[in-house]
């Protein structure tokens, strides 16, 4: 009996699927990054002086804040 293994890709093909796994999986994970600075941005800008004072912040600061990881 005659047994064929469908577990493993086509010979040539892993490498090219895996190119396009990093590239999607980098694109989301920048999407992903921006969205989350985005949010922060908007959350922080929301805040008073006073509230940022009292976090420790001052306007200035909330780029920074936002676009670290």
């Amino acid at each position: 009996m005659a047994a064929f293994d469908t577990t493993r890709p086509a010979y040539g093909a892993a490498p090219v699927a895996g190119q396009f796994k990093g590239f999607f999986s980098n694109l989301v994970a920048q999407v992903v990054a921006w969205n989350d600075a985005r949010m922060t941005r908007n959350a922080l800008n929301a805040l008073t002086d006073r509230e940022l004072e009292d976090i420790g912040l001052v306007r200035g600061d909330i780029d920074d804040v936002a676009n670290r990881h």
